[in-house]
């Protein structure tokens, strides 16, 4: 208690302890720290101290028929300086590594035995030769077993077999929704339609951001994120479509996007996303991604040039005399001529069509201007 006390902080103009929870918490956590810091630290001096005492009294007998205490406890000094550099060096490798390590050397070591006593029967007592060669092929084995077991461990997902034991079902045709596909709204949409299935997965920071988003002081902001609170709410009422979140986390990732792809690769899942920044990355990560703006794009209807359609002309175009007008699903349309008619409706044919990154493009010109154009046209052809 006086450990912890002297980590709070004296802030009280009376001279008096300003006790906090958050305070006492830390000081707590920071105390267990120290503690099982230093509990480590006087096991591996005992164990030290263990092998140099066993090493000192064994000696080596076997040098000359002589004893060599003090050499002996050198040895098993620095045997137990080894052991404790090994395990030193573990603490970093991830636990699949080492478990993939420890079965392969298992299954190398079995192997190795039912090799050179069944098969091969080689005989270990009796000829030093024979002991070499079994040391030779259950060394070589264990080596092949240790590689390869590590290397193909870390490609394990231990939670699908958490998932397995638990009887738990595997997610079929999982999908990772970010924060931007959500507040767009159209997912939503998709889901209704019955085309969206599978697992769609909202990650426990994904709605952390959307929490911020609506609790922002910006009242555009704010509205956005209380627009993919209820988007989310719809799409859990959602008969066609299973909704899951996840609580799982990358803590040392701050970026949110990076959170997903990475979280895309453990969990095989295809990223449902209308950001194109975040599109590429995925893509170049190798995570695939199902992007709405491109499914919009292509459940655009087809126009062929030629086609006639009535548009409503808004505003100026950037050439001079054009006119520009919008189709209902947001296809900019731009007109030859149609200057003077912002503000109305005009009939107009399409000339071309340009497909470009951010969406479609359809060139037209005025009705008439087309037509005369035409006659024109079939005049000198004959």
């Amino acid at each position: 208690m006086i450990f912890v006390c002297s980590r709070l902080n004296f802030q009280s103009p009376l001279g008096q302890w300003r006790l906090t929870s958050q305070d006492v918490a830390s000081s707590l956590l920071s105390s267990i720290g120290e503690v099982r810091f230093i509990g480590i630290s006087f096991l591996r001096l005992g164990f030290v101290l263990l092998a140099a005492f066993l090493g000192y009294h064994l000696g080596a007998p076997q040098i000359a028929n002589v004893e060599f205490p003090w050499l002996g406890m050198t040895i098993g000094i620095t045997l137990a300086a080894a052991i404790i550099a090994i395990e030193k060096g573990a603490q970093k490798i991830p636990p699949k590594v080492l478990l993939g390590g420890l079965l392969g050397l298992i299954v190398s070591l079995l192997l190795g035995h039912l090799l050179t006593i069944s098969l091969l029967t080689i005989p270990l007592i009796g000829d030093p030769d024979n002991i070499a060669l079994h040391g030779l092929v259950h060394a070589g084995l264990a080596y092949i077993g240790m590689v390869l077991g590590a290397r193909k461990g870390a490609e394990f997902d231990l939670n699908e077999y958490k998932k397995l034991f638990r009887g738990e079902a595997k997610e079929e045709n999982p999908k990772l929704l970010d924060t931007s596909v959500i507040i767009d709204g159209r997912v939503a949409d998709i889901c209704e339609t019955g085309f969206l299935e599978g697992t769609l997965i909202i990650p426990q920071f994904v709605l952390r951001e959307l929490q911020q988003i609506a609790d922002s002081s910006d009242p555009i902001k704010r509205n956005r994120g209380r627009r993919g609170l209820d988007i989310l709410q719809r799409i859990q009422r959602s008969v066609d479509v299973h909704v899951k979140i996840l609580e799982q986390d990358f803590p040392k990732i701050r970026d949110v996007d990076s959170k997903l792809v990475a979280l895309g690769k453990e969990l095989g899942a295809k990223i449902l996303t209308n950001d194109f920044n975040l599109n590429k990355v995925a893509e170049l990560q190798g995570v695939p991604v199902l992007n709405v703006n491109q499914l919009a794009n292509a459940v655009r209807p087809v126009v062929l040039p030629g086609e006639l359609m009535s548009v409503h002309i808004l505003k100026e175009g950037k050439e001079y005399g054009q006119g520009v007008a919008y189709l209902d699903d947001g296809t900019m349309v731009v007109v030859d001529s149609a200057r003077k008619y912002v503000g109305k409706n005009v009939d107009v044919a399409v000339t071309s069509v340009l497909q470009t990154t951010a969406g479609r493009m359809i060139f037209t010109r005025l009705k008439d201007d087309f037509e005369r154009e035409e006659s024109l046209e079939s005049k000198v052809g004959r």
